[in-house]
């Protein structure tokens, strides 16, 4: 019987340096697209897919994505005092139950795979998903809820995957493809950021990813690599041969947020996409262009 994907990781440590001066103060993942900060985004897609635990892997200066999970007595107080109920019970709704929501640090900026062994004691023995919350995904139904379902087939690692041009095959981990049925890829090999001239495909790996536990002796035997960090994909090589390893092409629009005109590109299709909103946005929209 294969083992249900309970628990997510989200790696939210970075300084979030091309937005400055807006996250000077301000962890990046609090950037809001409409009126979500984008981590909010990134929890609400891991419940939809069922996940009951959420692991935030931090570092100094974020205490303010702890507090948008956490009940904002003041606020609640004031609002009932204005009878607000409404805007009390549609803040309250999405809290996380007590114990769902961990938080741990990532001590020293040693990149993506060492801020997924961080997790490693919270997560223990069974599959887990990984969400970096730049990458933002519009879809009907939750990106990760898809590749929970590919999981529940196939057993083994899945990552979401999407086709880039060529030219930008150095910005992200490629997939060496063994078959492709044009959903689903089966993954015979990953390279991190090659030049492209020599990268094996363009299909990138985007940041969903749902591994299995045996990643993190992985990781904690993988040395430095690009950039000077502990590289994920580095990690996800060593687990290739050892139990199915796909890339789903997810059914969805992913915006990258760490990405200034990808994070404007958020705000429009997001707006757009509110009914609430919409009509007066596009409006909007027509008369500045």
């Amino acid at each position: 019987m294969v083992q249900r994907v309970r628990k997510a990781v989200f790696p939210v440590g970075g300084l979030g340096t091309r937005f400055l001066p807006a996250t000077k103060a301000m962890p990046k993942e609090m950037l809001t697209v409409v009126d979500k900060p984008l981590i909010h985004y990134a929890f609400e897609e891991a419940k939809a897919a069922g996940i009951e635990q959420f692991i935030m892997v931090t570092s100094r200066g974020k205490a303010s994505m702890e507090d948008h999970f956490d009940y904002a007595y003041e606020l609640l107080d004031t609002l009932k005092a204005r009878g607000k109920t409404r805007d009390m019970a549609a803040l309250e709704a999405w809290l996380p139950k007590p114990g769902q929501m961990v938080f741990t640090r990532q001590q020293q900026p040693l990149g993506l795979g060492h801020a997924v062994l961080c997790a490693k004691d919270v997560v223990g023995d069974e599959p887990f998903a990984v969400l970096l919350a730049d990458d933002l995904i519009l879809a009907q139904k939750s990106c990760l809820k898809q590749m929970v379902e590919v999981h529940a087939e196939t057993e083994g690692s899945v990552v979401a995957i999407m086709d880039v041009p060529r030219e930008q095959t150095k910005r992200y981990g490629i997939l060496d493809v063994e078959s492709d049925d044009g959903r689903l890829v089966s993954v015979k090999g990953l390279v991190e950021k090659p030049e492209p001239e020599v990268a094996p495909s363009t299909l990138s790996i985007i940041g969903r990813y749902i591994l299995q536990p045996e990643i993190f002796a992985h990781l904690e035997r993988t040395e430095r690599g690009a950039g000077n960090e502990i590289q994920l994909t580095d990690g996800l090589v060593k687990l290739l041969g050892h139990k199915p390893f796909h890339g789903l092409r997810f059914e969805g629009e992913r915006f990258d947020c760490g990405d200034k005109l990808g994070y404007l590109e958020a705000n429009v299709a997001f707006g757009l996409a509110r009914p609430d909103l919409s009509d007066g946005f596009r409006a909007i929209l027509k008369k500045l262009i």
